[in-house]
């Protein structure tokens, strides 16, 4: 999932938390992620090549597993991807983390209504501090979870983890991908953190 480029990352029972190594680097120069801020993102595929870069800034920090809120545009032209709308103009507010891995956009029509919401799973989110302008950076793996403001969700994207060949090349990173795609869905169906908001508000 993008923004400003191309198009755009548990069932029943306890999930377990997805928690990966993450970068101290990173966990250090958090803080310096304030409201009001302005950001460089950028979207990495799973093979670690940069595939987008987008402006933002930084609208909402949570101290709860570190969570920033980052408010973006669509500024592409308007697509449908797995039955949840991306209209130019629309309003993307993005969460990161530096110790989860996966994000939640939630996505907003120009008027306000929320559209539902499009969670990738990630290895865990980094940023560079060293320029004027923050670089955030996330690392895209795979498996995504479109979700809607009824509590209605859609899993996709299965085939392409099949095709990479990692549940044979490295069973355990494939293992922590399918963990943080069920880890979403969890907090999904519970109405956790980014999720938790308006989930009954009609859609347009």
């Amino acid at each position: 999932m993008t923004t400003g480029a191309d198009t755009p990352a548990e069932g029943a029972g306890e999930a377990t938390e997805a928690r990966w190594p993450s970068d101290h680097t990173t966990l250090a120069a958090w803080h310096q992620l304030v409201p009001g801020r302005d950001i460089m993102l950028a979207k990495l595929d799973p093979q670690g090549r940069e595939v987008a870069r987008y402006a933002g800034r930084v609208i909402r920090v949570h101290q709860a597993e570190s969570w920033v809120e980052v408010e973006a545009r669509w500024t592409n032209r308007s697509v449908v991807v797995h039955g949840l709308p991306f209209r130019t103009g629309d309003l993307l507010l993005e969460s990161f983390s530096p110790v989860l891995p996966f994000n939640v956009f939630a996505v907003y029509s120009t008027a306000g209504h929320l559209r539902g919401w499009y969670a990738n799973v990630t290895h865990p989110t980094r940023i560079d501090v060293s320029a004027e302008t923050p670089l955030l950076v996330w690392h895209d793996l795979y498996l995504d979870v479109v979700a809607f403001p009824d509590g209605t969700f859609v899993s996709v994207d299965e085939d392409e983890l099949e095709e990479s060949g990692l549940a044979l090349e490295d069973p355990s990173l494939h293992a922590r991908i399918v963990a943080a795609r069920d880890e979403v869905i969890h907090r999904l169906q519970h109405r956790q953190g980014s999720f938790g908001r308006f989930m009954n508000e009609a859609v347009i």
